[in-house]
């Protein structure tokens, strides 16, 4: 049975992010069942947040995220078997640590941000 994120599990991780980074205006996000829960509802009341929600069927509204998930399954999700969930997490993360602070970026004149 594989790990499913719940609103609880979103708050948590909002909740770490907040503590970092401060509290957001607005949150874009789409119409998953995590998403749309009680528990989101009620924390992003709690601490002011708009929550933007995109429009059914239409991932141009959130094109940032729709490019990394394709950059994503790509480069990472396509070229691993993952025998485990820890493997899955070692991996995944590898390669999120890489491509946030090795890889070249367009954005950044090819260079690295680190």
């Amino acid at each position: 049975m594989g790990f499913r994120y719940k609103g609880y599990d979103v708050v948590t991780a909002l909740n770490l992010a907040v503590a970092q980074y401060g509290v957001p205006e607005c949150l874009r996000v789409d119409n998953g069942p995590e998403f749309i829960s009680k528990e989101i509802d009620l924390w992003a009341y709690a601490h002011g947040v708009v929550l933007d929600f995109s429009r059914p069927g239409k991932p141009t509204d959130n094109a940032f995220i729709e490019s990394f998930n394709s950059r994503l399954r790509q480069e990472c999700l396509n070229e691993h078997w993952f025998l485990s969930l820890e493997d899955a997490t070692e991996k995944i993360e590898a390669w999120r640590l890489h491509y946030n602070a090795e890889r070249p970026h367009i954005s950044l004149g090819y260079r690295s941000p680190l």
